[in-house]
């Protein structure tokens, strides 16, 4: 079954490969490559086995694997192994991870809290609510940069071109520049998890814009920052807990949601290095990215709509006006 996972991830490169040629994608199709260093192998229901305990897994594939002594908090009996669908193992930089994929209903019903929020991503602000209020930005790759620096270039240095294998102390360096760029990646992660939960739990409607940020990163001034900030990561936790706890999540489309005014709707001309909105026709005065997200909330609502249906046999508000008042609505 390791062989049917491998040759399923091959046959899904390849068919992507021929869609994007089909609908005609502009730039590169994503020709299929060969992945010379695969660091993970996927099993179905078959191929390993837990222990009595389940702190013990074995891999019977005859890859002489053999058994693995589990580390960790998660407590396995607590889940049925027939809700075990998928069992991958994974090198990392730090070490080996066993991840099982289950089949669960994670849907939790919350007491509605009645509040909508529009979101703002930014540079200066992680994020700006419609609220007025905002969430610094860590910016932890460029508080850990000079040290990652640092260890590239440790690593540079014990790099010997054309010698195969290379030293011991070069692989030592490149794992100590690996764990660092994981650390990273795993605090922006955790921080935008807590981020998206905290902001899933205050509110019933979430908006926030649909971003392109693969279109953003060609930027090459501010390619650093905009990975440094996480945006996808956001979104695909926000999607995620708006999922899991019965909330609301829109995203709207970013056009001139930064130039038009939330309260007039005028529009107003202004640069990146403008961080204030002051519209002369009605004169509202407010920082930027606040008139940004209370657009996104008012595009969110827009988006929504009216969700509403009427039952079997009973009359339409639009129709109750109607026979009530004896006027004609239209449409």
């Amino acid at each position: 079954m390791a062989r049917q996972a491998s040759a399923e991830r091959a046959w899904s490169s390849i068919s992507r490969f021929y869609d994007n040629c089909k609908k005609q994608i502009k730039g590169k199709k994503g020709y299929p490559n060969f992945k010379k260093h695969n660091r993970s192998v996927e099993y179905k229901t078959s191929g390993w086995k837990f222990s009595e305990t389940r702190k013990k897994i074995t891999f019977t594939d005859g890859k002489n694997i053999g058994m693995l002594k589990l580390k960790g908090t998660r407590e396995l009996n607590f889940y049925d192994l027939k809700s075990l669908k998928r069992v991958r193992l994974v090198k990392r930089a730090d070490g080996y991870y066993v991840q099982c994929c289950m089949s669960v209903d994670r849907q939790i019903n919350l007491t509605p809290t009645g509040q909508a929020v529009g979101l703002d991503l930014g540079l200066k602000y992680f994020l700006a609510d419609s609220n007025g209020e905002t969430v610094e930005s860590p910016n932890f790759y460029c508080t850990s940069e000079r040290q990652l620096n640092r260890a590239n270039r440790k690593q540079s240095k014990k790099y010997r071109k054309g010698a195969k294998p290379q030293s011991k102390n070069y692989h030592k360096a490149r794992q100590t520049y690996s764990r660092k760029h994981l650390r990273v990646s795993r605090q922006r992660k955790e921080y935008c998890k807590n981020v998206a939960y905290s902001v899933i739990q205050s509110n019933d409607l979430v908006a926030y814009e649909d971003l392109n940020v693969k279109g953003l990163v060609r930027n090459r001034h501010l390619a650093k920052s905009i990975s440094d900030a996480g945006w996808s990561t956001f979104r695909h936790w926000l999607e995620y807990f708006g999922k899991k706890y019965g909330k609301v999540t829109v995203a709207v489309a970013p056009q001139y949601t930064s130039q038009d005014c939330s309260t007039c709707g005028e529009t107003v001309k202004k640069s990146l290095s403008m961080r204030t909105h002051v519209c002369p026709h009605c004169g509202f005065v407010a920082d930027r990215d606040h008139n940004a997200a209370i657009n996104i909330l008012q595009k969110g609502l827009r988006t929504v709509g009216h969700t509403g249906t009427s039952m079997l046999g009973e009359s339409s508000p639009l129709v109750s006006l109607e026979q009530s008042c004896g006027v004609t609505v239209g449409c």
